[in-house]
């Protein structure tokens, strides 16, 4: 009976919404047919909150008194903002996922009254696929404009087309009729600086002045880039994909995917990359897809209005985003299903794929490059390989590995030191730094001056007759009659050799120049940079294979496969798997990256060879280190997020983690009938916590329900103004039947509307294991701990933060030995048999007086609040 009764009165729809309140900005005070929204101007943070000491909210008139209501009094016209969260704060997935559950049963119950009414949930059905597709147009269009304006503006640190001066230096030259085979490159319409401004087309005098011109046209564009950053729109600056994961895990962070973001990005995206920095614009690309999707979102109410929702946009978005960048779209829904998504639906996969689809479309008809493709490294092969080659691949992996291991933790050491020294207060000086030596060291070798996009083609690419490439400088057999596609292998000549040590030296300018250039104050990207060093070293690997093989073709390792005058070897090949070893161990991405990097060459027979090298990259990368890079930047900068990859193998229970501790203030809880308005709100005013637990009395402790700082004080302040007869020494009452009073009582207060009468609880026993994939899966901000109903204590969000942070740091553990006392509680009665006296706070001693305190605080987002 009690429990239709609670049905019927609204509590059930009350609690349940209410679920996670620890972030609600959206309260229904709901008693007898009267509903409240109320406005506040923080969001709840719970126990852990940083609420001000004493703060009171202030409540907006939204109606007129009704004298009829004995409860609280009804507002009629809706507070605007509710619902919205502060900026630095995690949503309420519960709450929001409740939302729009009522939301769609509110335009289904109406759709049948009349034509108009049925318009709008026809709308309403197809806002979803209508803001993926406007999302997949505008990041493929971006993706253009950002591949065409990248290409023309590198090429003008080297010269100037004069017949065109929008054209670069490829386009330059299709139309002339002066070029040769062996000199594509040269033409008159095209002209270096030296050419322009000495007159001299060879010599040490062109050299130095292309030289210097180089370098100034790096500065400039690196300067321009990061002072845009700078003025207009800090969050433009970096890869983008750390942030999105944590946004996409329930974080916000306003203005990040806003429009200046979106502007500021896609401009000095095309100028740091034509600046020549070790970075790329694909992983940057995720962010402006994700930017275009956020701002898409609000023409839709059914977006708009919910962070949950808008999520879903958000994660179609980085597929596209993907899509476009590597020409996957496939690989891009893997990518947002494996990598950055944290709450992917199967309708969200749906989306995901047609946005792609959308994306990758546009880019497509744009033809940024040229050669009717999506990326500028796409190759096809047409030799297979063979069993003996797993090797090498494996041999790459394990390059890979290590590679990824090493990026990680200098990268990470040096963005550290970068945070806590006086070096990082001048990030327009650290960019210039950082150009300035990458163009001068860049400039004399011919693979680091390439645009790293056009290194990677060209390592990709396999010797052919129609390449003139010193790679290709191959010894021939003129006595050799073989296809085009099908060259024997040959001795390597002396432009192999000097290629080599070319790329030797390209390789450790990159590996070096990498680590300082990732997490700069401009847009940069991770993926291109890792994709070149491996390649470089999967090219290296795949010469010596190919030359092992002519000359030792009667090993027993190639005697089966590799006879004289066979394309046995193809090292092209070796360089995407170098490529995809070198990504996966830096990022871990697996099954995502294959696909990616299988898309990028067509073939479906080079799949085992980039799953061994991929996995045994992970393998090696995860002997030093389970956490990416990408997971290595959210926790250097203290972002809450809780990874679902990451794996709980240690033993401690809730009772370990929750709080208050031994030497913590005591857990302030509230009593459901024998508290006064007076006792609340000075509770309210000496703590700083965002959400008290209510319990039956202080002599039971059983845990009634939950109540947060902001309800209570915005309906005693409305009860105060609104309700005659309240004053300081009323009582306030959460149970369902108010007490019974002397007469001369003032009267009492009821506020079990604006109780949620089912908080999430675990026991004290509960493992944290579960505890935390509990937080995981639901989104939760906080859950209470409790013991035979009796509360005691709760553990949010930053406790379990903390919790892991300790364990990594190696902090000797809080879990209590077994054979400790298991009465975790607070005795009902003192030593002396009389009842414990509390007055307000109730102090909870949750672990044996004789147990050994051990904890060590790891204060990891003090400066966030969750």
């Amino acid at each position: 009976m009690e429990s239709e009764q609670l049905f019927h009165r609204g509590y059930y729809r009350n609690s349940y919404n209410s679920i996670t309140s620890a972030s609600s900005d959206e309260e229904l005070l709901d008693g007898a047919g009267v509903i409240m929204d109320f406005q506040t101007s923080e969001d709840d943070n719970l126990l852990d909150g940083d609420t001000a000491v004493g703060t009171h909210y202030t409540m907006t008139n939204g109606g007129s008194i009704n004298s009829s209501t004995h409860l609280l009094d009804l507002l009629d016209e809706p507070i605007p903002g509710v619902g919205t969260y502060d900026d630095f704060h995690t949503i309420d997935w519960v709450r929001e996922k409740c939302k729009d559950r009522e939301r769609h049963r509110r335009i289904n119950s109406k759709k049948k009254e009349s034509a108009w009414e049925m318009t709008k949930s026809l709308y309403d059905a197809w806002s979803g696929w209508l803001v993926v597709t406007l999302t997949g147009l505008a990041s493929g269009a971006l993706a253009g404009l950002i591949d065409i304006a990248a290409d023309w503006m590198t090429d003008l640190k080297e010269g100037i087309c004069l017949s065109a001066l929008w054209y670069n230096h490829e386009q330059c030259c299709w139309g002339s009729n002066e070029t040769t085979f062996e000199e594509r490159d040269k033409c008159p319409q095209w002209k270096t600086w030296a050419e322009l401004i000495i007159g001299q087309a060879e010599g040490p005098g062109s050299y130095i002045m292309n030289y210097i011109m180089y370098i100034f046209w790096a500065l400039g564009f690196a300067f321009l880039a990061v002072s845009l950053v700078k003025v207009f729109a800090p969050y433009a600056c970096g890869s983008g994909i750390p942030e999105i994961k944590t946004i996409l895990s329930g974080f916000i962070i306003r203005g990040y995917l806003g429009k200046w973001t979106l502007m500021i990005k896609t401009i000095t995206l095309v100028l740091a990359v034509a600046s020549g920095l070790s970075l790329g614009k694909e992983g940057p690309l995720v962010h402006v897809a994700c930017c275009c999707g956020n701002i898409f979102s609000y023409l839709f109410p059914k977006y708009s209005t919910n962070e949950a929702k808008k999520r879903e946009v958000l994660s179609a978005a980085s597929a596209a985003g993907v899509s476009v960048a590597f020409g996957a779209p496939i690989g891009g829904v893997l990518f947002s299903l494996e990598e950055v998504s944290y709450y992917f639906p199967l309708k969200t996969l749906w989306r995901s794929f047609f946005a792609a689809l959308v994306a990758a479309f546009v880019l497509r008809s744009i033809n940024p490059f040229g050669n009717s493709r999506l990326v500028l490294f796409y190759v096809e092969y047409h030799t297979p390989w063979y069993l003996f080659e797993l090797f090498p691949f494996i041999l790459l992996g394990v390059f890979g590995g290590l590679w990824g291991a090493f990026f990680i933790r200098a990268n990470i050491a040096w963005c550290r030191r970068r945070k806590s020294t006086k070096f990082g207060k001048y990030p327009v000086l650290e960019v210039i730094i950082v150009a300035a030596i990458t163009a001068v060291i860049a400039f004399p070798n011919p693979y680091t001056r390439l645009n790293t996009s056009e290194l990677i083609k060209e390592l990709f690419t396999d010797c052919g007759p129609l390449e003139s490439s010193s790679l290709c400088d191959y010894r021939n057999d003129m006595n050799a009659s073989k296809i085009v596609d099908d060259i024997p292998d040959r001795p390597a000549g002396l432009g192999v050799y000097s290629a080599i040590w070319q790329l030797c030296l390209a390789l450790i300018f990159k590996i070096i120049m990498t680590v300082f250039t990732f997490g700069i104050k401009v847009p940069s990207g991770l993926f291109i940079p890792s994709m070149a060093i491996g390649a470089i070293a999967g090219r290296i690997v795949g010469i010596a294979v190919e030359q092992l093989a002519y000359y030792h073709h009667d090993w027993f390792i190639f005697k089966e496969w590799c006879e004289v005058g066979a394309d046995c070897i193809t090292p092209g090949l070796y360089a995407m798997v170098g490529a995809a070893a070198c990504l996966g161990g830096v990022t871990r991405m697996t099954v995502s990256l294959v696909v990616i990097v299988f898309e990028l060459t067509g073939g479906l027979e080079y799949i085992v060879p980039l799953m061994a090298a991929v996995m045994t990259s992970k393998w090696v990368g995860d002997a030093f280190g389970r956490e990416g890079i990408y997971e290595a930047h959210i926790r250097l900068n203290g972002y809450p997020f809780l990874d679902a990859k990451e794996e709980f193998t240690h033993t401690t229970l809730a009772a370990d983690v929750m709080r208050p501790r031994r030497n913590d203030p005591p857990l302030a809880v509230l009593t459901q009938d024998n508290m006064t308005v007076d006792d609340i709100e000075n509770m309210i005013n000496e703590t700083s916590y965002n959400g008290f637990p209510v319990i039956m009395s202080k002599e039971s402790q059983r845990l009634v329900g939950f109540a947060l700082r902001r309800d209570l004080t915005i309906a005693i302040e409305s009860a105060r103004k609104k309700q005659e007869g309240i004053v300081g020494s009323s009582r306030v009452c959460f149970a369902q039947h108010t007490p019974s009073l002397p007469a001369e009582s003032p009267r009492p207060l009821k506020l079990r509307s604006i109780l949620d009468m089912s908080p999430f609880t675990v026991t004290d026993h509960t493992p944290m294991e579960i505890v935390v994939d509990i937080f995981r899966k639901l989104g939760l901000r906080q859950c209470l701990v409790t013991h035979n109903g009796i509360v005691l204590g709760i553990i949010t969000k930053k406790n379990i933060l903390e919790h892991l942070e300790q364990l990594k740091q190696h902090v000797e553990p809080l879990a209590p030995p077994w054979h400790y006392n298991k009465k975790r509680y607070p005795p009902t009665y003192g030593p002396d048999g009389k009842p414990r006296p509390r007055f307000n706070n109730v102090q909870l001693n949750p672990v044996d007086e004789e147990r050994e305190e051990t904890e060590e605080e790891v204060h990891l987002l003090n400066s966030t609040s969750l």
